[in-house]
């Protein structure tokens, strides 16, 4: 039994309306994403309108929750380095110098190859440019971090993000589905 049968009849055990949840819970994970839910999804059998669709909706949902947390992260150093500052800048008044308030800095750690390709992507192309071509490079939930982290507005990474999404999920499938028909054919 080959590799697409094999998911056709595993698809199959399972009622057709929980069938594009599967694809959209894939879709949620780094690494798998909309792209490779949704070629799965077609190679198991479904419509690839509802594999794209359901794999987009999954991969979004993912990505909407790591921008909405990473802002809120993001928010907490921010403030939480601005009262440091703010300590820092009181104790030098009061003691004439910092007299212990101050911690010491590690070193941050290096940063990886895709990392490294995404922020060229960044600087190259801005924030349209690295988010539709960061997938080849890094996750689009790492990718949307990234982004929030350097503190490119939510909306921005949002709307990019769901652009990038949807053209490499429909790319993919529109390929899943070629080579399904040529299989099949």
């Amino acid at each position: 039994m080959d590799f697409i049968e094999f998911l056709q009849n595993l698809m199959s055990q399972v009622p057709f309306f929980v069938q594009p949840l599967i694809v959209a819970a894939a879709a949620a994970i780094p690494f798998l994403e909309s792209e490779l839910a949704s070629v799965l999804g077609v190679w198991a059998g479904l419509n690839p309108f509802i594999a794209a669709g359901a794999a987009m909706a999954g991969n979004f949902a993912s990505v909407f929750a790591v921008v909405v947390f990473g802002a809120r992260i993001r928010a907490m150093i921010i403030a939480r380095r601005a009262r440091r500052v703010e300590l820092v800048a009181v104790g030098q008044r009061v003691a004439g110098g910092t007299a212990g308030l101050s911690e010491p800095v590690a070193e941050p750690k290096p940063e990886s190859k895709g990392v490294r390709r995404f922020k060229k992507f960044l600087v190259r192309f801005g924030v349209p440019g690295a988010s539709i071509l960061g997938p080849l490079a890094i996750p689009t939930q790492f990718t949307s971090a990234l982004l929030v982290s350097m503190g490119v507005p939510k909306a921005w990474v949002l709307l990019w993000q769901g652009v990038a999404i949807f053209l490499w999920t429909t790319m993919t499938t529109l390929i899943a589905t070629g080579v399904l028909a040529l299989v099949a054919g």
